[in-house]
């Protein structure tokens, strides 16, 4: 039996298959632009095999049929029958305050996923279009949500609440929630496997660096702060979204820039971050810092205002937990930029963060300790594997049961 993977997203749905015994990876690709003109499919599979072809697709489910039929053809298929497909892993983003782990995909956790439209309404309806076209493509097979929520619903109170009348909370459920949870809660512990110890013993910050960025303070196995809040707009300064501002200034630009709430919206989560503040015309991380290699004072001011707020969350969460072990660097940027990582460490000395430069200048794209023998603490960069985490996390919510049977 395999498990399979799916991520589907508003005009995309992406997936991968896992063998279930050993994890290896059998097939994986992407249906993007769906319901447009050139929608494109991509088909990989582990013997090598590669394909790309234009071919319409209206909707999830007719995307999802497309990727069953990719998987079982004649050529480049890698099963004979849907029915080795043992079970289906999905990602979710959004499961409020409802679910704290992987679950059973059943009524009820459908109805969970749309109770939390409201709070994730660009990725929780795609998501559930994605469940629903899998029940109707792969009738009877048993489904398993993972959501990005999930690993940090573990934040105590003082963590998660705002500075807002306590009925904002109870009555709209305006609290930190916090996202990227399967890739902390994945890389926390192979962190702990590669230092060799229990993840329940250590005390980590773990840095997802890409185009969205958070920093998550798991302190014995659990998530108990993340710089992420009510939505992914919180926290660290990102590709193209602000993080951490002055609430006023929403007010103060509606006031003095006549712009509706709508274009506040695109500015923050669209035109800000490291591309409004380099001015390059990109947000991604590899063009900013080729721009301040030419010498280009203004990207390089946007890189060291990147760096400095990761440094700031690093040390709060370190005081929060009351020491730290390691940190982990993971995701496109931080798997992939030494440069980041060495500004990041810089001046951390008195916290016991001491790079060995040479370590660090020969760890991107790969998983190994980047500190100095006389670190105190172990500094770890670790890739990220969302759909691996998620076939994990799949694997062991259903345990050695049966993979069969209707679950919805």
């Amino acid at each position: 039996m395999h498990v399979l993977i799916i991520n589907a997203g508003s005009s995309s749905v992406k997936f991968t298959l896992f063998s279930r015994d050993d994890l290896r990876q059998l097939a994986d690709g992407m249906v993007e632009r769906i319901g447009l003109s050139d929608t494109t499919v991509h088909y990989q599979n582990g013997a090598g095999g590669r394909s790309s072809r234009k071919r319409p697709v209206a909707d999830a489910r007719e995307a999802v049929g497309l990727i069953a039929d990719m998987l079982m053809d004649a050529d480049g298929g890698v099963i004979d029958s849907k029915a080795q497909v043992g079970a289906i892993g999905h990602r979710v983003v959004h499961g409020g305050e409802y679910v704290q782990d992987a679950a059973l995909i059943d009524a009820r956790l459908i109805g969970i996923v749309r109770d939390c439209f409201d709070l994730a309404p660009l990725h929780n309806p795609p998501n559930l279009k994605g469940i629903e076209a899998c029940q109707a493509i792969f009738p009877g097979i048993p489904q398993v949500a993972v959501f990005d929520t999930a690993f940090h619903a573990t934040l105590p109170a003082h963590a998660y609440l705002y500075g807002l009348p306590y009925d904002c909370y109870r009555n709209a459920k305006i609290r930190r929630y916090g996202f990227h949870g399967t890739s902390h809660r994945y890389v926390s512990r192979k962190a702990a496997d590669l230092i060799g110890q229990p993840v329940s013993s250590l005390k980590l910050v773990t840095c997802h660096l890409g185009n969205g960025c958070s920093v998550a303070a798991v302190c014995h196995g659990r998530s108990v702060d993340t710089s992420m809040g009510f939505t992914p707009l919180e926290g660290l300064i990102m590709g193209t979204r602000c993080g951490d501002i002055d609430p006023a200034i929403v007010l103060h630009l509606m006031r003095t820039s006549a712009m509706d709430a709508e274009q506040v919206s695109t500015l923050l989560n669209e035109e800000s971050g490291m591309k409004g503040l380099a001015g390059v015309g990109s947000g991604d991380f590899r063009d900013i810092a080729q721009a301040a290699a030419a010498g280009n004072r203004q990207a390089q001011t946007a890189i060291d205002v990147c760096a400095y707020r990761i440094k700031k969350y690093i040390g709060a969460y370190a005081f929060a937990m009351g020491g730290i072990d390691a940190v982990v660097f993971t995701a496109g940027v931080g798997e992939n930029s030494d440069l980041l990582r060495r500004l990041i460490c810089q001046g951390l000395e008195q916290l016991g963060i001491v790079l060995d430069p040479e370590k660090n200048a020969a760890g991107n794209r790969t998983c190994c300790f980047i500190h100095a023998v006389h670190s105190r603490v172990r500094l770890l960069v670790v890739p990220t594997d969302e759909a691996r985490a998620i076939a994990l996390q799949t694997i062991e919510l259903l345990g050695s049961g049966s993979w069969s049977g209707s679950t919805a």
